[in-house]
């Protein structure tokens, strides 16, 4: 594994830094001295969880806006986390999807080649690769998205392929499996709007911000019959961000690069259900849980096979314990809870 070595301080654009990770990406690089830019339509970000650095409310739709932004400042590397996100949604609005995911993104590119900004690492997803053909799932898995938000990503891929060819754009894709957890430090969390999310959706029904969890199907090709998925801790997330910036400051790195991000074991939803019940039973709360249909388009299994972001980038993550995740989680839900009293 590469040892990781200190990336000198940088003049960062994070796009969708009032957003669930890419708040606590901007802690991340605050952290580590670099010097942030937020850009942010809050359309689903909060301003509240923009706590280091400057914050420009604004659309990717908005050119002259983003001209005005690259002209000001003296970007070193973009991270691009400002997406449409709900695979629902895509399918009944692709329109959204389209516009915000693909043309948009079309519009920051153009704004970092005209501005001669040569380095983004992009936040993609595993929804890029469909129906898994088999797990763990690698980066040479066959990408054949099965919904407009899946796709929306997919053809930034692309894109981001053909800008390194044309105009030696250079960028990291992070396809990422389910981000969880929360700053460790309790100062920011997860808080959407509608929340899709398995764990803090479990959480708010043991706190009693919701009525109940759904368990959508019990009758999956697995040993307890519920889906399994491999959930990643949002700090882990941000780590692996940080080791591509530095990745991308190599010039024999120069190009267009994908990694997967992911534990690469996956827990059944029976599972993380249990292990929220253990962690919130300790303050004498329980989780009251439903049970519904499968859903269309859940698939049985979703794992990732991370070994090259492991190998290439000397990613290591951190918060594998799925106990350590939810307890992370938890206690920003309870700080939730409190301000809806």
């Amino acid at each position: 594994m590469k040892q990781r070595h200190h990336s000198p301080r940088f003049k960062i654009l994070v796009l969708g830094g009032a957003g669930y990770i890419g708040s606590h990406m901007v802690k991340n690089l605050a952290g580590s001295g670099h010097e942030v830019v937020v850009f942010d339509n809050l359309s689903t970000g909060r301003k509240s969880l923009v706590k280091y650095g400057q914050l420009i409310v604004g659309d990717l739709s908005d050119e002259t806006l983003l001209e005005q932004v690259f002209k000001e400042h003296k970007f070193d590397a973009v991270m691009h986390f400002a997406a449409s996100s709900l695979v629902g949604e895509s399918v009944v609005n692709p329109a959204k999807y389209y516009r915000n995911n693909l043309s948009n993104t079309l519009n920051l590119l153009d704004a970092m080649v005209q501005n001669g900004v040569q380095n983004i690492i992009f936040s993609s997803t595993a929804a890029t690769f469909g129906e898994p053909e088999y797990i763990p799932i690698d980066e040479r898995h066959p990408q054949k998205p099965i919904n407009p938000y899946g796709a929306s990503k997919f053809m930034i891929e692309r894109v981001l392929n053909d800008y390194a060819q044309a105009y030696s754009l250079n960028s990291v894709c992070l396809r990422y499996f389910n981000a969880c957890g929360a700053d460790p430090d309790g100062e920011i969390g997860e808080c959407h709007e509608p929340e899709t999310h398995l764990i803090p959706l479990a959480l708010q029904a043991a706190s009693g911000r919701k009525e109940n969890i759904t368990v959508y199907g019990r009758d999956y090709p697995t040993d307890d019959g519920t889906c399994i998925r491999d959930y990643i801790h949002v700090n882990d997330l941000c780590s692996a961000h940080a080791l591509a910036l530095d990745y991308l400051q190599e010039e024999t790195n120069a190009g267009a690069h994908a990694f997967n991000l992911g534990n690469g074991n996956g827990f059944s939803v029976k599972q993380v259900l249990e292990e929220v019940n253990k962690v919130v039973s300790e303050d004498g709360y329980s989780l009251p849980v439903i049970e519904g249909e499968r859903r269309d388009g859940d698939p049985a299994v979703l794992v990732a096979d991370a070994s090259v972001a492991l190998r290439v980038l000397g990613w290591q993550p951190v918060y594998k314990n799925l106990n350590t995740i939810i307890r992370h989680a938890w206690a920003w839900e309870k700080k939730q809870q409190g301000k809806g009293k």
